[in-house]
C-alpha cells in the first residue's frame, strides 16, 4: 500500500526589516480561533514578527477588516483566519466563495496576506486542520503572509528595468 502525499512547506524567508503583521480572525468557533491565533502567533515568534490580532463576528466580515486596516494603518501583510463548516443550507458556499473572492481581490491590489479560513465539511475536520501541533493551517497563513511580504520587498528594490529600454535621444527625437 503506498503512503498519502508528503505536503512540503518552505522555510520562513530571511526579513532585511521589521514587520508588522495583522491577524484578522473570527471567534466564531471559539476553540477553532484560539488553536489557530496560537500556530499564528508561534510562526511569528519564530520570525521574530510582531502581531497584533483583530476579531470580527464572521468570515465574511474579515475581507472587509483587512480593507479597511490596509487604508488606515501601517501593517506589512495581514493573515486572515476564520472557519466556514458546512451546514444545512447554501449561506455555507456564499461565505466560502464571498471571503476567499474578496482576499484574492485584495491580494490584487497588493496586499500580502495568507488566507487561514478553514472551509470543512465538519467540526472534526476543522480541529485537525487548526490544530497548532498538527496540520497549523493557522502558522501556515501567517508563513504564507511573510512570504509575499519578501517578496514584495524584494521585487520593490529592483533597479534595473525589464523588457524595453529607449536609448537616449539627440536633438530631433532620433534615437542615437
Amino acid at each position: 500500500m503506498m503512503a498519502g502525499p508528503t505536503h512540503y512547506s518552505l522555510p520562513l524567508p530571511a526579513l532585511d526589516r521589521p514587520v508588522k503583521l495583522l491577524a484578522v480572525a473570527s471567534p466564531y468557533y471559539k476553540d477553532i480561533f484560539d488553536q489557530q491565533i496560537a500556530g499564528a502567533r508561534a510562526v511569528c515568534d519564530q520570525a521574530g514578527v510582531a502581531l497584533e490580532v483583530a476579531e470580527v463576528p464572521g468570515a465574511l466580515e474579515i475581507p472587509t477588516a483587512i480593507g479597511i486596516a490596509a487604508r488606515m494603518s501601517n501593517f506589512d501583510g495581514y493573515v486572515a483566519l476564520g472557519c466556514v463548516i458546512r451546514g444545512e443550507t447554501t449561506h455555507y458556499e456564499t461565505v466560502c466563495n464571498d471571503s476567499s473572492r474578496g482576499l484574492t481581490l485584495l491580494g490584487l491590489q497588493g496586499l500580502c496576506i495568507g488566507n487561514g479560513i478553514l472551509t470543512v465539511e465538519n467540526y472534526d475536520q476543522a480541529v485537525v486542520r487548526a490544530e497548532a501541533a498538527g496540520q497549523n493551517k493557522g502558522g501556515g497563513a501567517a508563513a504564507a503572509a511573510l512570504h509575499l511580504i519578501a517578496l514584495s520587498r524584494r521585487w520593490s528594490q529592483r533597479e534595473t528595468s525589464v523588457g524595453f529600454t529607449a536609448g537616449p535621444l539627440a536633438k530631433g527625437g532620433e534615437t542615437v
